[in-house]
C-alpha cells in the first residue's frame, strides 16, 4: 500500500497484517536478566550504608572533639544517662565567665549605642528593650558608642541588675533595670 500524507505509516509492531503473531499480537521480546544483578545492588547498598555509617560516627567523633571533648564517652557523664558505676564530675571551665545583655548595638548618630537586634530570650528582652532604643548610660557610666557599651558589659558581674539610661526613637527618656546574664 502506498504512503500518503493522509495515510500516515503505522508503529512499528502495529503493521496490518505483517509482524502479527499470536492473537494478532505482536511478539516483543523481554529484555535478558544479568546473572548476579540483584546480588551486585545487594553488595552496593551494604558498602554504601557501611560508608554512610563510618562517616557519621567519625562526624561525631570530630564535633566532639571540636566541642572540647576528646572521647565520645565523656558525653555520657554529662548527660546523666551513663553506665554503671559513678560519673566524675565535669571540670570547671578555663574561660572566665562574662556578662551579655543578649543584645546587638551599632554607633547612634549623635550619642549611645544603638540597638539593632535583642536575642530572645536574653536578658535585653525581659528588661524591655526593643530594636531602635539607644542605650545612653549603664549604670553611672555614660555610653558614648557600642564600643564603650561593649567595654561597660564586660566589666559587669553577671547577675547584679544594672539601671540602664535609654532613649526611645520618639525622643523620650527612660530608665530600666537589667541582670545581665552569663555567657560562657
Amino acid at each position: 500500500m502506498e504512503q500518503t500524507a493522509l495515510r500516515p505509516k503505522p508503529l512499528p509492531g502495529r503493521e496490518p497484517g505483517g509482524g502479527a503473531e499470536r492473537g494478532g499480537r505482536a511478539h516483543r521480546p523481554r529484555a535478558a536478566r544479568r546473572a548476579g544483578g540483584r546480588l551486585t545492588i545487594l553488595l552496593l547498598g551494604l558498602v554504601a550504608g557501611a560508608v554512610l555509617l563510618l562517616c557519621g560516627a567519625g562526624l561525631g567523633v570530630v564535633g566532639a572533639t571540636v566541642l572540647g571533648r576528646s572521647r565520645p564517652g565523656e558525653f555520657q557523664g554529662l548527660t546523666g544517662r551513663g553506665g554503671p558505676g559513678p560519673t566524675a564530675p565535669a571540670a570547671p571551665s578555663p574561660r572566665p565567665v562574662r556578662a551579655t545583655l543578649g543584645l546587638e548595638a551599632v554607633d547612634a548618630e549623635r550619642q549611645g549605642a544603638r540597638i539593632v537586634a535583642v536575642h530572645v530570650p536574653g536578658p535585653g528582652y525581659s528588661a524591655g528593650l526593643v530594636r531602635g532604643d539607644v542605650l545612653l548610660a549603664f549604670g553611672g557610666t555614660r555610653i558614648d558608642s557600642a564600643t564603650d557599651l561593649a567595654r561597660v558589659v564586660d566589666e559587669a558581674r553577671p547577675g547584679r541588675r544594672v539601671t540602664l539610661t535609654l532613649r526611645h526613637e520618639d525622643g523620650t527618656h527612660r530608665q530600666v533595670r537589667v541582670t545581665p546574664g552569663v555567657v560562657v
